[in-house]
């Protein structure tokens, strides 16, 4: 389906939004492009390959209705552990990305931003994502984050770390909010809306202490098939909820 059919068929879609009360900060477990290739019989890197373009529809569509923060769990430290004709094929399909795809999300007005322990990726990989980063930085649209080489629990354990670090008498005066400023995301606002792809219902070592209060939303559709329209559909379901916080 081309750009512009597929946008055209969101339209009636974007109409049902009550763009009052859109989440802030909408996080994607993309899952499932293995399964993906495996029911057509392709290598695990085709379904990769195809996951690509739904990340360039899906923040576009993001960008179209005005979500400010979009997250994708793109690679978990955990990966590290696939065949490594695998983790080859993903780095150069990230390096791919980043040097085709650059362009377009500054023509879009997207900022980029990574979070996890980049720089344990490929030195030319971290070199490209830097200069990318660097590239869209003065762009004031929404701000679309690669978790790369990500752990939520890596996450906290690194936090700690720095605020032991920096201040050993913080300790007395730590809250919440002061943790939270030593997170990878700490310019962000914690997770409203987390989109999980593949039917799988659990949130792999993913934005644990930024989920807390997040609305999930799971989908049996593998993450190569996902469609901007789904991505709507789950926009509204999450503007049918009730956020209590924990109140009554």
């Amino acid at each position: 389906m081309s750009e512009e059919s597929w946008q055209k068929e969101i339209k009636p879609l974007l109409n049902k939004i009550d763009y009052t009360r859109l989440p802030q900060h909408t996080a994607i477990i993309m899952d499932g492009n293995g399964r993906w290739a495996k029911l057509r019989k392709k290598p695990r890197i085709f379904g990769h390959r195809e996951g690509v373009k739904t990340v360039k529809k899906i923040v576009k569509t993001g960008k179209i209705i005005g979500l400010k923060y979009i997250t994708l769990y793109a690679f978990s430290r955990e990966n590290w552990q696939r065949p490594a004709s695998e983790i080859n094929a993903l780095m150069r399909l990230l390096k791919e990305y980043l040097k085709r795809e650059v362009q377009e999300l500054d023509e879009n007005n997207v900022r980029l931003n990574a979070i996890g322990r980049v720089n344990e990726l490929p030195r030319e990989i971290v070199k490209i994502l830097y200069q990318s980063i660097d590239r869209l930085k003065k762009n004031t649209g929404p701000l679309l984050t690669l978790a790369l080489n990500y752990g939520a629990k890596t996450e906290i354990v690194d936090a700690c770390k720095k605020i032991l670090q920096e201040n050993k008498n913080i300790i007395n005066k730590l809250d919440e909010d002061t943790f939270k400023r030593y997170l990878y995301t700490e310019d962000q606002p914690d997770v409203d809306l987390l989109i999980r792809t593949s039917g799988e219902y659990r949130i792999s070592n993913f934005l644990l202490y930024q989920s807390a209060y997040a609305e999930i939303w799971i989908t049996d559709t593998l993450w190569p098939d996902f469609t901007p329209q789904e991505f709507i559909q789950a926009i509204l379901d999450y503007q049918k909820r009730v956020r209590r916080f924990g109140t009554v």
